[in-house]
């Protein structure tokens, strides 16, 4: 399998790719040791960010969707509620999505992300790793984020239910996708069914595994996207991570955008940046349709 990474710049004021760095492949491995905890971290990279409603949140998928919240998993003797989005009169083939919300929780933006990508051909299921709970402030997110942090078996436990639901479903071809928090999960989801998933998407994930023993283990095509001004996790960060995918010949491109920020992808977030989002959200279908259809 040939693995690639792109790091590229994305202009803010045109809409067009400038290839500013070679093209490499992609490896990776556990984030470099720090002082601050993965929280701590975040609460850094979202300062003075909220989420607020927007235009650009309100966007439509391409096609109807029918939408509905299911019961996919119990952890912990709770039981977790997801939101389940498919196209209207969709076949049974169509391949799946898992859903990884933001450190913000599974509010309206993650629910409308989740339809436009239900919209695009896939049976999508946005899961809820703090079991109900939601944030609109730094302090309240770094409270959710901690708890899970904390028991890291309970997430992994709801993510395993989560794919094994969307298989009960009768769905064969499977991908994960998440933004910040979600984007690391993402990559944890593939960590854990590193033979079963077969695409995974990490949007400025920032707790990257870089550990090549634990990469190696990959058998499924990585997609990464990030922001050139992000902190959590920094360009070079995200340099190691693509070189050590590039070094285990993994099948991955990573995209590293000029002047966007963490979240940038987010339109309820004060850092959306449209240009930047608009491209990845087209690399990001071209990839799905590509590894999963």
């Amino acid at each position: 399998m040939k693995s690639f990474i792109r790091l590229t710049l994305l202009a803010l004021s045109i809409t067009t790719l400038l290839v500013t760095l070679q093209s490499i492949t992609v490896n990776a491995t556990p984030v470099a040791t720090t002082t601050s905890s993965p929280a701590q971290m975040l609460m850094h990279s979202h300062d003075g960010d909220r989420p607020v409603a927007s235009e650009a949140m309100a966007q439509e998928p391409s096609t109807p969707v029918s939408t509905e919240y299911v019961t996919y998993a119990t952890v912990d003797d709770t039981p977790i509620t997801g939101y389940l989005a498919r196209p209207e009169g969709a076949s049974d083939d169509l391949p799946g999505l898992i859903v990884i919300h933001e450190w913000w929780g599974l509010n309206e933006n993650i629910e409308a992300m989740t339809r436009r990508l239900a919209g695009e051909g896939y049976v999508a299921l946005a899961v809820d790793l703090y079991a109900g709970e939601s944030a609109d402030a730094p302090e309240q997110a770094l409270a959710l984020v901690d708890k899970v942090v904390s028991n890291p078996t309970a997430a992994l436990d709801n993510l395993n239910q989560a794919y094994a639901y969307l298989k009960a479903q009768g769905i064969d071809t499977m991908g994960s996708i998440g933004w910040c928090f979600g984007g690391s999960w993402s990559l944890n989801t593939a960590l854990l069914l590193p033979t079963e998933l077969d695409a995974a998407v990490i949007y400025y994930g920032g707790q990257l595994v870089l550990d090549p023993a634990a990469l190696a283990t990959l058998d499924m095509p990585i997609l990464g996207i990030f922001g050139e001004l992000d902190d959590t996790p920094p360009p070079e960060t995200v340099r190691t991570f693509a070189s050590t995918l590039h070094d285990l010949d993994k099948d991955a491109a990573i995209y590293l955008y000029e002047g966007a920020d963490h979240a940038f992808a987010n339109p309820s977030g004060t850092r959306y940046n449209r240009n930047a989002a608009t491209h990845a959200w087209n690399v990001t279908i071209n990839f799905l349709n590509e590894a999963l259809k």
